[in-house]
């Protein structure tokens, strides 16, 4: 059995994924007071997605990348990067920002290499190809890097998901299922991206759509 361990958390109205970067503006008092001690210690907190109704029950530690800006009331713009993911056991209220016994997990078993490897090439490919057609750099796309761990988690960050499908991701405990998903969230983008161009071209024609039936 997992230990458990306890970690400062904050519910937020997003899903932070592993590796995924986020920034954050921090203006309520306590969790002013949750991060300047996270800071101070050199400690990493929990970020765990609130829908409005109910705090989800699994998360993923977040670490400060960078402090973009203080403020003079003690607000802050802080950078974050997703590391690894929890599961909540019992939620603490004895402090003036919210805490929580967790349980630590990753992907269960091991994937099939091969199709690992099919799927990375396949994500690789439509990267490339959502470049062209957009033309445009990659810097708000997936890096194309060689550990399918990582990756899966990096395409299940983009804007394509919603936070829901975003939280699915997150308790995945297959890479190969996550390559997967994120593999037909690629593809779908692209057709959004040809369909939208092909719209584009018509409006800027004679604003007539293409007679296909001869």
């Amino acid at each position: 059995m997992n230990p458990i361990e306890i970690i400062p958390l904050f519910p937020l109205g997003l899903v932070l994924l592993p590796e995924m970067i986020v920034p954050l503006h921090i203006f309520e008092e306590r969790y002013k007071s949750m991060i300047r001690e996270c800071l101070t210690e050199e400690k990493e907190f929990g970020i765990v997605y609130y829908d409005g109704k109910e705090i989800k029950s699994a998360g993923c530690m977040a670490s400060i990348e960078q402090v973009t800006k203080r403020y003079a009331d003690g607000r802050l713009d802080i950078i974050c990067r997703g590391q690894k993911r929890f599961y909540i056991e019992n939620i603490l209220e004895d402090k003036e920002y919210l805490q929580a016994e967790v349980t630590f997990f990753d992907d269960q078993g091991r994937d099939n290499s091969q199709i690992q490897e099919d799927l990375m090439a396949r994500a690789r490919e439509l990267i490339d190809t959502i470049v062209k057609l957009t033309q445009r750099n990659a810097s708000n796309l997936p890096p194309t890097i060689g550990d399918p761990h990582t990756l899966s988690f990096l395409i299940a960050g983009i804007e394509t998901f919603s936070a829901e499908e975003k939280q699915e991701f997150l308790e995945m405990d297959s890479t190969a299922e996550r390559l997967e998903k994120g593999v037909k969230a690629l593809e779908q983008a692209i057709e959004r991206i040809r369909i939208n161009s092909e719209i584009r071209k018509i409006i800027d024609g004679n604003g007539h759509l293409p007679d296909l039936i001869k």
